[in-house]
């Protein structure tokens, strides 16, 4: 049976020589894998493809798996610094712990905190939110 610390081993080691870092993996009970994938810049396609050709070839046919892999959605929370990183100078909407809401640009971005600038400067702690999303606005 494939099992996770199986696929991140190997994902780690496909990794280990780039820029870019794994941000979700997951399996689940009918053996459909998911990986994704971040880095500061562009993440690129033919890069996943590479990526889901290696874990292919070392996993091998033995079993019956499904495998995705990609990168991080634009519409997901914020998993990793690297996100918070990359979305510098853009709009999120940081959700804290009583369910308040806060928008404005995120501004700074360090070990432990980020900060925002909303009608006032915010500074948060990564583990005191419940969650981070981008603000897609059109």
């Amino acid at each position: 049976m494939i099992t996770k610390q199986q696929v991140e081993t190997l994902v780690n080691r496909f990794l280990s020589e780039t820029d870019y870092e794994l941000q979700t993996l997951e399996i689940d009970k009918d053996m459909n894998i998911l990986v994704e994938v971040d880095r500061l810049g562009i993440v690129d396609v033919d890069f996943c493809a590479d990526l889901n050709r290696f874990l292919v070839e070392q996993l091998g046919d033995k079993e019956d798996y499904s495998l995705e892999v990609g990168s991080v959605s634009l519409t997901d929370p914020f998993k990793t610094k690297i996100q918070y990183q990359k979305n510098l100078g853009h709009n999120v909407v940081v959700t804290d712990m009583e369910d308040k809401k806060h928008s404005g640009q995120l501004v700074s971005v360090d070990e432990d905190t980020f900060t925002i600038d909303a009608k006032e400067t915010l500074t948060f702690r990564y583990d005191e939110v419940k969650r981070v999303i981008y603000n897609i606005t059109f």
